[in-house]
């Protein structure tokens, strides 16, 4: 018998596409890296009565929480369901760091979080297979028809190397260096940003299979050189891949103004990331100092946030 005292706690992290938006959609390869520097955790708490939910956009009980909660109002009740318990009796607090709608993975990041959350609160096992499930529920309800990869990122600790037509694959990231993120405090216009690159490919096909055919290519150039630790040539390839994005008109002013300062800063690649038209951009660099400094210039010049995150070698933070 559970008592007010127990507590149960899930956690997840956000997500980085590091290369490959846009052409992903017409089958060429993505790589979309785990993104610990801005991560959820979900707390549970046994209490009397109705269930309570905290968070930073809603405060009050389940049975009156506003729309945009529904797809985490029906996971819960799912779960519940599932295991044969009734959805009530919980204090459900959620911590995130990850900005919504910024193409960082927020809503596949809470809804991990709390479904392994939940799992601990009623001491069940989880397997892997079965989070996914869950999260995949969560994720239909908030974006009609995800593509997946959000939730297999913020649930997992490996980069992902994914096309449409295949399974993901995941590889190791052992890589010198540092990743810098930064918010341009714009929400993404993914459907938008989608639409304009579908209208282009028929305005302009020839000129816009090219760009998106590169893309492809600058994706498989990047696994390879994640996989021989090569910084410097990633960097390059990064740089490619912000100029073909923006020629597909999927960047803005703000984005190209904070990719310019990042390497004007000394970086060695820039680019935006996710959707566009806002949301987030990211760029590399050697050391820790180097990645703070350039993270400090981006805030000087209009970033709202940055979080600089080691790649997997250089850890001397």
């Amino acid at each position: 018998m559970k008592t007010l005292s127990d507590q149960a706690i899930g956690t997840a992290h956000g997500k980085i596409i590091l290369i490959g938006e846009h052409s992903v959609v017409y089958n060429n390869p993505a790589i979309a890296l785990p993104f610990p520097a801005a991560h959820v955790e979900v707390t549970i708490e046994a209490i009397q009565g109705h269930s309570q939910i905290r968070s930073n956009y809603y405060e009050g009980s389940i049975s009156d929480a506003p729309v945009s909660l529904n797809n985490l109002i029906k996971t819960i009740e799912v779960i519940c369901e599932d295991l044969g318990y009734e959805p009530s009796g919980m204090q459900i607090s959620i911590s995130s760091l990850i900005p919504a709608e910024r193409g960082m993975g927020s809503s596949a990041a809470v809804a991990s979080a709390l479904v392994r959350a939940l799992f601990n609160f009623f001491e069940h096992p989880l397997e892997y297979d079965v989070l996914l499930h869950y999260i995949g529920i969560s994720e239909k309800i908030a974006h009609g028809n995800p593509s997946g990869l959000d939730a297999r990122v913020t649930s997992g600790n490996q980069p992902l190397f994914y096309m449409k037509s295949k399974l993901p694959e995941r590889f190791d990231l052992h890589l010198t260096g540092y990743l810098i993120a930064a918010d341009t405090g714009l929400k993404g216009q993914t459907r938008e940003a989608v639409q304009d690159v579908a209208d282009l490919l028929k305005k302009s096909r020839r000129k816009t299979k090219h760009l998106l055919s590169s893309l492809g290519k600058l994706t498989y150039q990047a696994k390879e050189a994640i996989e021989q630790d090569n910084i410097t040539d990633l960097g390059k390839i990064l740089s490619k891949a912000h100029h073909h994005l923006s020629d597909l008109t999927v960047s803005n002013e703000k984005l190209d103004r904070l990719v310019q300062v990042a390497l004007e800063q000394g970086a060695l690649g820039a680019k935006l990331t996710g959707s566009g038209r806002g949301g987030c951009m990211i760029a590399l660099a050697k050391t820790f100092d180097q990645a703070k400094h350039i993270a400090n210039e981006l805030m000087k010049n209009g970033a709202v946030e940055t979080w600089v995150h080691s790649l997997g070698a250089d850890t001397n933070e």
